[in-house]
């Protein structure tokens, strides 16, 4: 499952903490494990139920989101040297496993995306931080998730949730 999951989303390559990097892909593995979800199935998955007709998919928008604040975090690293320092591996991790919670959320019926008996209950953030932690991912990590969407809106975010933030964003209202 782990090849799979890295020809779909190569970026995982970019953690260069291979403990950390593993620990990502097998948040994911048990999130498709726990939803239901095969790997071929993810290029099919919407990855909003917020945009009708939604051109982009669930791995498109994992793998815009993640690059989008590799991107960031070049900038930064260029224009400011190291006066903002990026914790790049726990960005990027953050970036991964951003939206792996809606594994838990949707699930498919009829051929079409749609909110799951979890998913009715709890959203995304609350399930990626479940099974993040359940991996034994640290809690910037952890952070980044749960602070991701509007649910983090009352906490103070982190630099690397700030910049992941507005980039999930970034990717959600270009694409309304």
């Amino acid at each position: 499952m782990s090849k799979e999951l890295l020809d779909l989303i190569p970026e995982f390559n970019l953690i260069k903490e291979s403990g950390l990097r593993e620990k990502c892909l097998q948040t994911w593995i048990e999130a498709m494990r726990r939803g239901g979800w095969k790997a071929n199935d993810l290029n099919e998955m919407a990855f909003t139920l917020l945009i009708p007709d939604c051109p982009v998919n669930f791995v498109e928008h994992t793998r815009a989101v993640t690059l989008t604040c590799v991107a960031v975090a070049d900038v930064f690293e260029k224009v400011y040297g190291d006066r903002n320092p990026v914790n790049r591996d726990q960005l990027t991790a953050g970036a991964l496993l951003h939206d792996v919670g809606k594994l838990l959320e949707y699930t498919t019926m009829g051929g079409e995306t749609v909110k799951s008996e979890f998913g009715a209950r709890l959203r995304h953030p609350f399930g990626g931080v479940i099974l993040a932690a359940e991996q034994g991912l640290p809690s910037e990590v952890l952070h980044m998730i749960a602070a991701h969407a509007r649910e983090g809106d009352l906490v103070k975010r982190s630099r690397e949730a700030t910049i992941l933030f507005h980039a999930d964003f970034t990717s959600f209202e270009t694409l309304k």
